[in-house]
This record gives structure tokens, C-alpha cells and sequence, in this order.
């Protein structure tokens, strides 16, 4: 059948939209002389001129399609046909998973889920994908059997836009496979795997405009299994992590939750040591490429307006979240985690450390050369919190090391080369500590033995 033939008096199409994205319409008759004329649901007719076959609307699938629970059974498969269906199961039906193949489409729905109880894991097992609604379980099902009947290691791709639902998918995997390869109850590395949770959302979460508690980085988890198949150890590499945000932050926005917690807990009286109630002085009139002049900085309430690399998005705080609460949390998930009171009391004195470098006021010198005043009690708590030679820090936040050939020279840098270079000091500090916790926790998770295979869960 030609694709002019499809295009008959009755026929139902898709057309774009400027508010809907696409509206539902039917021909008023034959489609000839590249006039397609359709009328849309509120009576309203248009002639639409199209200049080829390839310019004519989508056509919209048959009522008895609508809604299926695959997309691939689906007689047309384009962008509105896939909309529509998505939206008729998510919200005639009240389901959020869909799948495509052997890809399953999952629609966050912002909401607690009554379908991932221990019921709902002993439904799945045993049952290939399709023979049940879709569902994370269903996925995490076939990767199990295919391991154990083919004997081969597996691995599942979680990915998305930012507030999609990513980790928590990925987190209910995990969860399945540790019910169904041990008791019905959670194994101990499911337990040692949540517990880094508060850890990981600490160091690698932060606010956006789309996503109060977004992970800027990429995470992937390695359950490691024995020959019987059950979870012996895991391993959790990360990718990517978005070192920018912790100099800068858009409109809106937050740096990584950890510096607002330590600022919570300031504000309690807590880590007095770490100076993080001291009010910040001045700030620069105009960030970014070009600096302005300095001017006088009238404190706002809040611990985290004393900070530069705290205070640019504006938005300090998250509705519903304490800070202060999820501190005592995160310090309690480090603490299962065999990271004790004296590691963790490093790791603090390296954030507060960051956040007063950001304070630092670097100033124009003679020529083109800049400095750093006498008098700047941010630089003397940087060098205190980490433990670094004043004289030395000051020396090297204005001036950079060439090395040609057998001489060495020292050359001053201007006052945007040494913004940028401090910028660059504290996001290099923070990955490499997030990269040390992160190494903290795989010991962990670490299997004593070698492990028989292993089902990979990626989430970027």
C-alpha cells in the first residue's frame, strides 16, 4: 500500500503543536495536491501545504493499540505515537512502566509506589520479560537467569534525564538481587549499600532547577556473586563527576548538599574548629571572566551566605530537607562504613577548608601580577584547616612554576589567571576527596575472594 493511499478521508494524524506538541486530527478528505485538510476535536478545520510524502503527518494508531504495554506492538512508531501511549498508561492506568523491546521506559511519578514489596519480587521471579506487566523487577529478573543459565557476566544501563528516577531504579535492582540470591530478607551488602547512600548523595547530589537532589556524577555497581549465586562483595566506580558546580552554581541552584550540612551544623554550635561561622568580609561585584572592584559585603542570615562558592545560585535551601538532620546522617552512614571519628574530622576540615579558599580575596598587584593582602584571615584558615605553609599558599595563588629546559622560573599571574587558578585548586581538592571516599567504601564492599560473576548496574 502506497503511502498516499493511507492518507484518506477518516484517517487520524498527529500535528504539531506550539502548546500540545502534537494534536489529534482527521482528514476531511482524500490527501491530493500536497493539501492535507483535517479537522481537530474542538471542530476547528485547517489546510495544511506539504511539500513532499515525507512532509505529511504522523498517523495516529488504532484506539485498540492505545495503551499497550510494549510500544514495539504498536502498528506506528514515531514521536507522537510514543507520547501518546506513555501518557494513556501513565495516567489512565495508573502505570509507570512501559517497555520497548527489551528496553523498559519507566516515567517517574514523583510519588511513593506500593508495587516493590517482597510480594512483588517473589511475583517476578522465575517469570520471563512480557509474561507480567513491565516492571524493574522484570529486568532485573532476566539479567539474573541469563547469568545463571548462561553462565556469563551481566550488566544493566539505568539512563535519563536528571530527575527521571535514575538511582532509585537502579537502587530497586540492586535490592531484588539481593532478596532473591540470599534470604527474603536484605543481605548484609544491600545494607552496606544503602548505607553509603546518605554518603554518596552528600558528595555527589546537589540542587538544580529540575531536581532537588540530582546526582552530578555517574555511578556504576558491580554485584559480585558465588558459585551458588549469592552476593559475596560489590565494587562502585564513578564517572564524571561535575567538579564545576563546586566554584560555581547557576541561578537556582546549590553546591553539593556536604557544604550546607557542615554549615547547618555550625549554625547549631557544632565544629567550632572549622571557623565556618566567620562572616565573609568582601565579595567581588562581578564574578566569572572579569572581576570588579571590591566592595563591602553585608552579611545575610545564614551560614552559607558567608561563602562565595555557597551563595551564587541564590538558593541555599531545599523545602522540605533539613541540613542539620542530614548531616547527623551522613556522619552515621560514615561510621557504618568504617570511617571513623578522626577520618571523618580530615574529611570536614578539607570542605571548610574549600569553602575559605573561596573566600580568599585576590587582589591587582604592579603590572600584571596580582596579590594577596597581609591581612586576609580567609588565607590563614585555609592554611590552618589544611595544614599548608601560609607564606607558601600565598606565594603560589598568584605566581605559577615554568620549567624550560634546565632553568626553573617563577611568573606572576594576572587577577583572572589567579581567580581561575584558585577555582581550579579547590575543584581538584574536592575530587580527589571524593575519589578517596569513594575508594573508603569499596573496601567495604570488597569480596574476600574472588568472584564467580558479576551483574553490573550503570546509572548516568
Amino acid at each position: 500500500m502506497s503511502v498516499r493511499e493511507l492518507y484518506v478521508k477518516g484517517a487520524r494524524v498527529w500535528i504539531p503543536d506550539p502548546d500540545q506538541v502534537w494534536r489529534c486530527a482527521e482528514l476531511t478528505k482524500d490527501y491530493k495536491n500536497n493539501i492535507v485538510a483535517v479537522v481537530y476535536d474542538d471542530a476547528q478545520t485547517e489546510d495544511l501545504v506539504v511539500k513532499n510524502d515525507e512532509e505529511l503527518p504522523p498517523l495516529r494508531n488504532p484506539d485498540i493499540l492505545i495503551g499497550e504495554n510494549d510500544l514495539t506492538s504498536l502498528s506506528y512508531l514515531h514521536e507522537p505515537a510514543v507520547l501518546y501511549n506513555l501518557q494513556v498508561r501513565f495516567c489512565n492506568q495508573n502505570a509507570i512502566y512501559t517497555y520497548c523491546g527489551i528496553v523498559l521506559v519507566a516515567i517517574n511519578p514523583y510519588d511513593e509506589m506500593p508495587i516493590y514489596g517482597p510480594d512483588t519480587i517473589s511475583a517476578y521471579r522465575g517469570h520471563s520479560m512480557g509474561d507480567l506487566d513491565p516492571h524493574i523487577f522484570a529486568v532485573a529478573e532476566e539479567a539474573f537467569t541469563q547469568m545463571e543459565r548462561e553462565n556469563k557476566d551481566q550488566s544493566i544501563i539505568v539512563s535519563g534525564e536528571s530527575g527521571a528516577g535514575k538511582t532509585v531504579s537502579a537502587k530497586y535492582a540492586m535490592r531484588y538481587f539481593a532478596t532473591i540470591s540470599g534470604s527474603d530478607s536484605e543481605t548484609q551488602i544491600e545494607k552496606k549499600i544503602l548505607a553509603s547512600n546518605p554518603i554518596m548523595e552528600a558528595i555527589g547530589n546537589a540542587k538544580t532547577t529540575r531536581n532537588d537532589n540530582s546526582s552530578r556524577f555517574g555511578k556504576y555497581i558491580e554485584l559480585d556473586f558465588t558459585p551458588s549465586y549469592s552476593i559475596m562483595g560489590a565494587n562502585m566506580r564513578t564517572y564524571l563527576l561535575e567538579k564545576s558546580r563546586v566554584v560555581f552554581q547557576a541561578p537556582d541552584e546549590r553546591n553539593y548538599h556536604i557544604f550546607y550540612q557542615l554549615c547547618s551544623a555550625a549554625e547549631q554550635g557544632k565544629l567550632p574548629h572549622l571557623k565556618l561561622r566567620k562572616p565573609m568580609r568582601f565579595h567581588y561585584l562581578n564574578q566569572g571572566l572579569q572581576e570588579g572592584p571590591m566592595v563591602a559585603s553585608k552579611p545575610r542570615k545564614g551560614h552559607q551566605d558567608n561563602f562565595h562558592y555557597l551563595k551564587q545560585g541564590s538558593s541555599p535551601h531545599i523545602d522540605g530537607v533539613d541540613d542539620a538532620e542530614d548531616f547527623i546522617e551522613t556522619c552515621k552512614a560514615f561510621s557504618l562504613l568504617g570511617i571513623n571519628e578522626g577520618m571523618q574530622e580530615q574529611i570536614f576540615r578539607i570542605l571548610a577548608g574549600i569553602l575559605h579558599l573561596g573566600n580568599v580575596v585576590l587582589e591587582e598587584g604592579n603590572g600584571d601580577s596580582s596579590a594577596i593582602s597581609t591581612g586576609d584571615k580567609s588565607l590563614k584558615t585555609v592554611s590552618e584547616l589544611l595544614g599548608i605553609d601560609l607564606e607558601d599558599i600565598r606565594k603560589w595563588l598568584c605566581n605559577r612554576k615554568i620549567v624550560s629546559g634546565r632553568e626553573v622560573f617563577t611568573k606572576p599571574m594576572t587577577l583572572t589567571e589567579a581567580v581561575f587558578s584558585r577555582d581550579a585548586l579547590s575543584k581538584h581538592i574536592y575530587a580527589k576527596l571524593f575519589d578517596w571516599i569513594v575508594t573508603q567504601i569499596n573496601k567495604c564492599f570488597a569480596a574476600k575472594a574472588k568472584p564467580y560473576r558479576f551483574i553490573g548496574v550503570l546509572d548516568i
